[in-house]
C-alpha cells in the first residue's frame, strides 16, 4: 500500500499545479460552464483515471524504459516517431515555463515582488532537485502532497456553505453551450502528455494489475474532489474573473483571510511538485548518460526563467487548449492498445 500511495502522491503532484491551484484551469475548462462544468470535471477525471491505469499496465508489460520508447509501440515510422517525441518535449518544456512562470506571479500577486525573482528561486531549487533524479521526485511528493491535500480540503471545507450547493449554477453566468463536453475532454487529455512520462517511471511502484487499478481509482477520485473544491471557492469572487491571473487565491485572501498563507503554501508546493515532475520526466528522456542529463538541466532551468517574463495567465490560456487537443491523439492510441505487445 505503501507504494500505491507513493504512486498517487506523484501523480497528483503532477496535475496539481500552478494552474489548477490558481483557479486558472478549473475556470477555463469548468466553471464558465456553471453546472455542467461540474460534470465536465467527472469526465475529466475519469479519462485521467483510466490513461493513469493503462499507461502504468502497458509500461510494466513491455519494460518500457522512458516515453519515447512508449511511443515506438504506436508509431512505427522511425521519422515520425521523432518528430511526435520531440513535439510532446516540446510541450512539456514549455508547460515547465508555465510553472515557473505561475510561481512568479503568485510572488508579484501577493507580496508585490518583482515576478522574475519568485521564478530565479523556483529554478534553482528544480535544478538541485533534479540532480537526484526520479528519487527526487518520489521523496518531494511523498511529504507535500499529502500536505497539500488536507490543506485544500480544509479551506473547501471552510469555504463551502452547504446550504447553496445544490443551487450552485446560481452563483456562474449562465452558458448553455455543449461546449463544455469538448472542455472536459481537452483538460484530460492535454494533462495526459504531462502524465504520461511520468507514469512510466512510476511502472516499478505497482509491480500488480491491482495496485495499478488502485491507483488509477484514486487518482480518479482525489481529482474529482480537489477540482470540485476550487470549483466552489471560484463561486466566491466578487469581481470580474477575468481580470484575475490567480482567482482562487484572490478568494481566499479576500473571504477567508485567516488562511491566506495555508492556501499560499498550496500554491507553492503544487507549482514545485507539478515542475519537478515535468522536469525529471522531460530529463528523462532527452538526457542518455548523468553529464547530458545535468547540462540538459542547466539549460532548461535557465532558459525557463526568461520565458516566464511572458506571463502566466497568457501562457495558460494561449497553450493548454492546444495541448488538449494534441493530447487527444495519445488517447485513443493508448484505448486501443493491446496491453501485452
Amino acid at each position: 500500500m505503501k507504494k500505491i500511495l507513493k504512486s498517487v502522491f506523484v501523480i497528483i503532484g503532477t496535475l496539481i499545479g500552478a494552474g489548477f491551484a490558481s483557479g486558472q484551469e478549473i475556470y477555463i475548462f469548468f466553471y464558465q460552464y456553471g453546472i455542467s462544468g461540474i460534470w465536465g470535471i467527472i469526465i475529466s477525471s475519469i479519462l485521467l483515471g483510466f490513461v493513469t491505469y493503462k499507461v502504468l499496465h502497458i509500461s510494466k508489460e513491455n519494460k518500457i524504459a522512458n516515453y519515447k520508447n512508449f511511443l515506438k509501440r504506436f508509431i512505427k515510422n522511425e521519422k515520425q516517431l521523432e518528430i511526435f517525441n520531440m513535439i510532446m518535449n516540446i510541450f512539456i518544456l514549455i508547460t515547465f515555463y508555465i510553472m515557473i512562470a505561475g510561481f512568479g506571479a503568485y510572488f508579484e500577486q501577493q507580496f508585490g515582488i518583482y515576478s522574475l525573482m519568485g521564478s530565479i528561486i523556483l529554478a534553482l531549487i528544480c535544478y538541485f532537485v533534479f540532480l537526484k533524479d526520479v528519487s527526487g521526485l518520489i521523496k518531494v511528493s511523498q511529504y507535500i502532497v499529502p500536505l497539500l491535500i488536507g490543506s485544500l480540503l480544509v479551506i473547501g471545507i471552510s469555504a463551502i456553505d452547504f446550504k447553496n450547493i445544490l443551487g450552485i449554477s446560481a452563483y456562474v453566468s449562465e452558458n448553455t453551450s455543449w461546449k463544455w463536453i469538448l472542455d472536459s475532454i481537452l483538460y484530460g487529455s492535454y494533462n495526459t502528455i504531462l502524465l504520461i512520462p511520468v507514469l512510466i517511471a512510476l511502472k516499478n511502484l505497482t509491480n500488480k494489475k491491482k495496485d495499478q487499478y488502485i491507483v488509477a481509482i484514486l487518482t480518479g477520485v482525489l481529482v474529482i474532489v480537489l477540482s470540485f473544491i476550487i470549483f466552489l471557492i471560484l463561486t466566491k469572487i466578487d469581481v470580474n474573473i477575468k481580470n484575475l491571473e490567480m482567482p482562487a487565491v484572490y478568494v481566499v485572501s479576500k473571504i477567508l483571510p485567516v488562511f491566506e498563507y495555508i492556501y499560499g503554501f498550496i500554491i507553492l508546493s503544487s507549482i514545485l511538485t507539478t515542475s519537478i515532475s515535468l522536469g525529471t520526466s522531460l530529463l528523462e528522456n532527452v538526457a542518455n548518460n548523468k553529464k547530458k542529463y545535468k547540462h540538459y538541466a542547466i539549460l532548461i532551468c535557465v532558459s525557463a526563467v526568461l520565458v516566464s517574463n511572458i506571463g502566466f495567465s497568457n501562457l495558460v490560456n494561449l497553450l493548454y487548449p492546444i495541448f488538449g487537443y494534441i493530447g487527444l491523439i495519445q488517447i485513443i492510441k493508448i484505448a486501443i492498445q493491446k496491453n501485452k505487445l
